[in-house]
């Protein structure tokens, strides 16, 4: 694993922070893409991702926030202004709420946004995760004897601290499970099923379908991928054996298919159509 991938001087480039401005580049760039494909202005896509950038941190850090109370309460100044700690369901929700206020303001659909944005989301989420996966920052799985088994003990978090307590560490000699022990990498999983996902929303984009309905398909898929990779992770059970992001998986998943099926039953709801934009170049001309 690599954390710290090198420094120039006093400062120091870390493989999450590099991948993360790395996803927000892809996703703006085939976001503004998208735009132009639509018409519409492409300013519109930067300031989006600004948005994203934003309210994705904060969101991903209070929901962290939430989920490690105790641990926040007990050192309040660490837990907030850590640079690790980011739960993307939290940021994912927190993003929605504050596009759908900006749309408000633009008066364009929610949905429209919604829909444009859903590849570049799916592709950004993989490459965070191979952030994840250099970090070693406990985002990996359980122990494997599976010859793709990884050794995470270089990481900012290694297995001893990870699964210290847990049932799986009771396995192991001492109680403690050693830091070379081999693992599911499963933020490579997650790269590799995001960025199928977002091929399949890539060849469906252009199907003159009502805004909102490839939306309701990444919900899907992109709940259902978080739902079985947590099953080979290690975090608390709280309801019915699921950990707290397969509940929220289950709750995109149903939110998706919901949709999914309106949209299949109200045949005459129809795209949303902006006049065409035009730069301010051309109307000089």
């Amino acid at each position: 694993m690599y954390p710290e991938l090198f420094k120039i001087g006093p400062l120091t480039v870390y493989s999450y922070g590099l991948m993360l401005g790395i996803a927000f580049i892809v996703a703006s760039y085939l976001l503004t893409k998208e735009f132009e494909r639509r018409k519409m202005n492409p300013n519109l896509a930067t300031e989006i991702t600004l948005i994203a950038i934003i309210f994705g941190i904060i969101g991903a850090k209070l929901f962290h926030l939430f989920e490690n109370w105790e641990a926040f309460l007990n050192n309040p100044l660490k837990m907030a202004f850590s640079p690790g700690g980011l739960t993307f369901h939290g940021g994912l929700l927190l993003v929605i709420l504050a596009v759908w206020i900006y749309s408000k303001r633009k008066k364009i659909p929610f949905l429209t946004f919604a829909d444009l944005a859903a590849p570049s989301l799916a592709l950004a989420y993989g490459i965070g995760r191979i952030g994840c996966h250099l970090a070693g920052d406990g985002d990996y799985g359980i122990p494997t004897d599976l010859p793709w088994g990884t050794n995470y003990e270089n990481g900012t978090v290694p297995p001893s601290a990870m699964f210290r307590g847990s049932e799986i560490a009771k396995t192991f000699p001492g109680g403690i499970v050693p830091d070379n022990t081999p693992l599911h990498p499963t933020p490579i999983y997650e790269f590799l099923t995001m960025v199928v996902i977002f091929f399949i929303l890539w060849k469906f984009r252009k199907k003159e379908w009502p805004d909102g309905k490839l939306f309701t398909i990444y919900l899907m898929l992109a709940g259902l991928e978080r739902l079985l990779v947590e099953f080979i992770r290690l975090n608390p059970r709280i309801l019915f054996g699921l950990s707290e992001a397969q509940l929220v998986s289950i709750g995109l998943f149903a939110a998706g298919l919901i949709g999914y099926f309106y949209f299949e039953n109200h045949k005459e709801l129809k795209r949303f159509n902006p006049p065409p934009f035009i730069p301010l170049e051309t109307k000089k001309k």
